[in-house]
């Protein structure tokens, strides 16, 4: 098996992700994913599709993420991951499906309209 590429979103997040068979090792712009992601959670997030398909350290992934926040490149990370895994074996689609790591969020933060605060919040109306 030669590698794998795959591409996840996730707002304004895109990561196009490289998996091949290797020792486990997950390096997001050309950082480990422990000092690129600060927190714990982040780094659960990446490893959530290996775990839920029962193949943690067989895979090395290389992903080149850009745009968006912490969460958000997280999120598409993951995404890239699990569309990658489903790819080398379709059975892992059996356990990565029901627990939603396939499916594309699709929510994105609501444009701001003119003659408002914000998206929907309004100015303030005085009567004076």
């Amino acid at each position: 098996m030669s590698i794998v590429h795959k591409i996840g979103r996730r707002k304004t997040s895109v990561a196009r992700v490289y998996v091949r068979p290797g020792s486990g090792i997950i390096t997001v712009n050309g950082k480990d994913a422990a000092t690129y992601f600060s927190t714990d959670v982040m780094v659960y997030k990446l490893n959530q599709p290996f775990i839920l398909s029962e193949t943690v350290g067989q895979y090395d992934v290389t992903v080149n993420v850009f745009g968006g926040g912490n969460t958000g490149q997280a999120e598409a990370i993951r995404l890239g991951i699990s569309r990658a895994l489903c790819e080398i074996n379709a059975e892992f689609r059996l356990a990565l499906k029901p627990a939603g790591l396939l499916t594309r969020d699709a929510r994105m933060v609501e444009r701001k309209k003119p003659g408002q605060k914000k998206a929907r919040k309004r100015f303030q109306f005085s009567k004076r």
